[in-house]
């Protein structure tokens, strides 16, 4: 850190400034695990540095391409890098003492536990419809089983996305509390594979959704009742998993 001119504690102190001693403290504690680092994980990590979480886990198994910069947070520079390498540089210049766990592999049922088994909150945002069920049926699996065995205290948070490919308004996107520990952002219906194509505002509304979901979870914003409305049955709880195949 000799290079950057700018010590911890004036970061600190300028955060503290404008959010609260309070929310600094929570979120410098704060681990976040942001899996996929595209254009909706390449956002939320960025918004998070800045917000002050004090450690994010990046992963993601491909390299930067020409076709992500439209909407993704790299620069041409970083062409043909490994995302997690790429992002984690980024962050590094936005927010210097944040500590970084990097993955450059991708996620399957068996390597969940020791990637992510340490956050508190867990962001999907994958672009692969099938990668997107596998992480939130791991999540809420393993969720369940702490249940079952009282420790509550060990669940973590679920914050993902379906929908927010095309041209359609912004306040399409939205965010829906699905169980206590499961929220879900976007349009809910958009699908980059019916041709509609992907631009960065929408996308970054997204992620922009998912950023300030996980900041009010870590803050304590988010109670354990909902705020509105029953809690969903397994059903429905299914269904709106289900959602999660709407690719992004």
């Amino acid at each position: 850190m000799s290079s950057c001119k700018i010590s911890r504690e004036q970061m600190l102190a300028a955060l503290v400034e404008r959010q609260g001693k309070e929310n600094v403290a929570k979120l410098q504690a704060a681990t976040v695990a942001v899996c996929g680092l595209g254009g909706l994980g390449s956002n939320i990590a960025i918004s998070l540095a800045r917000a002050g979480v004090g450690k994010l886990i990046l992963i993601d198994f491909d390299t930067v391409d020409v076709t992500n910069l439209h909407r993704q947070q790299y620069k041409v520079s970083q062409v043909g890098e490994e995302k997690s390498i790429a992002l984690a540089e980024n962050l590094k210049e936005i927010a210097p003492y944040l500590e970084i766990e990097s993955h450059t592999e991708r996620m399957i049922p068996e390597n969940v536990e020791t990637l992510i088994g340490q956050a508190n909150v867990v962001c999907e945002a994958f672009d692969n419809p099938e990668a997107k069920a596998m992480l939130v049926n791991a999540i809420l699996e393993r969720n369940a089983e702490l249940a079952s065995q009282g420790n509550l205290d060990k669940q973590q948070f679920l914050v993902a996305a379906s929908g927010m490919a095309g041209f359609g308004e912004a306040n399409e996107i939205t965010t829906r509390r699905i169980s206590k520990k499961f929220f879900l952002c976007g349009d809910g219906k958009s699908d980059v594979n019916a041709g509609i194509g992907l631009i960065a505002p929408r996308v970054m509304l997204c992620a922009a959704h998912q950023a300030i979901t996980t900041i009010r979870i870590i803050c304590g914003f988010e109670t354990e009742t909902l705020s509105s409305g029953p809690m969903m049955s397994s059903r429905q709880l299914k269904e709106s998993s289900r959602q999660l195949n709407v690719s992004s």
